[in-house]
């Protein structure tokens, strides 16, 4: 008995003690989750969408910059990580809870660029006016620009280098980085960034733990585009095999949520092609929409991805209008 009330007393000290620790951890870093994914990879949660951090000689590589009212918070949790400039916020998603902190962060860092000519006038165009660069596919581009975006942005935070191409590559940090720009997913303005040494994927909202896939049918996204998208995210992961207990493989990190493995990734794509299965079997039975919503198709995923008010009537609705959508 006496063992038992001892037990429970430490067990209620230890779980005291961690709530403090957390709270502190948080506090040091202005409110936010900085969870060290490699030795030179970290991820920031809590800003908006995840942020990765890739830290090195030639100094910091940001994915996605978070909202624009965290932007402090995130600069922050970077100064308790490393007095290095930000060289470089690669947006990877043209959502305002990505996007909305490129301003402030790029200008917290400096160029990489130098302007060997020492005109100033040339130098502010080409290199940013002296901050990080601003990377991202040309799509991000249009979306932060457009002058009907719902969302609208100062100059400033708009990309700086936009490409064309399905795959973008650069060198930072003696690591080779590879940007993928993935059609009609969540959007049409998604990518993936993969760094090769590291072993981490920053997803974006391609994946999200929290909640079922929020599809933007509006701005070019699909069900169809979204199951591509997941399936080359497994593509890029490696499994641990054969040695399955020295290391968990690749690490990604999705739009919002915890840090993911291999098999987390395929469990989120195979539960987003069973509901599409179930929801194009009831079309093809001539069911209406309502009547869809009625038989609950996402039923055995609710309790885990379905929490939030809405999200799933939501998901099921777009999957609908996505299959129903004129070629």
């Amino acid at each position: 008995m006496r063992k038992g009330i001892t037990c429970l007393a430490a067990a209620l000290v230890w779980a005291v003690g961690a709530a403090f620790s957390s709270r502190a951890a948080e506090t040091e870093t202005g409110g936010l989750d900085v969870i060290q994914v490699r030795p030179n990879f970290y991820m920031i949660a809590g800003a908006g969408g995840n942020i990765g951090v890739q830290i090195g000689s030639d100094g910091v590589v940001l994915v996605n910059a978070g909202a624009k009212a965290a932007s402090d918070q995130v600069l922050a949790a970077l100064k308790k990580l490393t007095n290095l400039p930000v060289r470089y916020v690669i947006d990877i998603n043209a959502d305002a809870d990505f996007v909305g902190g490129n301003e402030k962060l790029a200008k917290s860092g400096f160029t990489i660029f130098t302007n060997a000519l020492g005109n100033a006038g040339v130098a502010g165009t080409m290199t940013n006016g002296g901050a990080a660069s601003i990377l991202a596919h040309q799509s991000i581009l249009n979306r932060m620009s457009a002058r009907d975006a719902k969302e609208t942005y100062p100059g400033d935070a708009w990309p700086t280098e936009a490409f064309l191409q399905q795959r973008k590559a650069l060198r930072m940090n003696d690591e080779g980085i590879e940007i993928l720009y993935q059609p009609a997913a969540h959007s049409d303005a998604d990518s993936f960034v993969l760094f090769r040494r590291s072993d981490v994927v920053v997803a974006g909202d391609v994946m999200d733990t929290t909640r079922f896939p929020v599809i933007d049918l509006a701005n070019g996204g699909s069900i169809q585009g979204e199951i591509d998208a997941l399936n080359k995210l497994i593509d890029l992961t490696i499994a641990p095999t054969p040695y399955i207990y020295k290391d968990v493989g690749t690490y990604v990190i999705p739009g919002h949520g915890r840090l993911c493995e291999q098999m987390e990734v395929v469990d989120y794509r195979d539960m987003v092609v069973l509901i599409r299965d179930v929801i194009a079997d009831l079309i093809k039975q001539g069911k209406t929409l309502d009547q869809i919503k009625a038989a609950r198709p996402a039923l055995p995923y609710e309790t885990r991805y379905g929490t939030q008010p809405g999200v799933t009537n939501s998901f099921i609705e777009t999957v609908y209008k996505s299959l129903t959508a004129k070629k």
